[in-house]
């Protein structure tokens, strides 16, 4: 995670913060485990989905999920997890 968060800019004094979850407990917990047949059987248990969350001051105010029925992964459309749409409900 330190190679990747420096690698994109932010490690240090970002306001983004990256979180390991090397036996998917925050992501069961969470309810956003990969299911779906097709990507499980190649990617293996356990890979979260594509998400992001949004907290201010330790409250969750946003959590989006990029998928649907025809794309469990969201590779074709993650706009609802990316940065834009995350900036939208930080500037409500």
């Amino acid at each position: 995670m330190d190679a990747w968060s420096k690698d994109l800019g932010a490690g240090g004094d970002s306001i983004v913060t990256m979180i390991a979850d090397p036996t998917s407990e925050l992501t069961r917990a969470l309810d956003l485990e990969l299911t779906h047949p097709g990507p499980a059987k190649v990617l293996g248990p356990g890979r979260c989905k594509r998400f992001a969350l949004l907290f201010d001051n330790g409250i969750c105010k946003a959590v989006e999920v990029s998928e649907s029925a025809d794309d469990p992964t969201g590779d074709s459309d993650p706009s609802n997890s990316l940065a834009p749409n995350m900036i939208k409900h930080a500037s409500k």
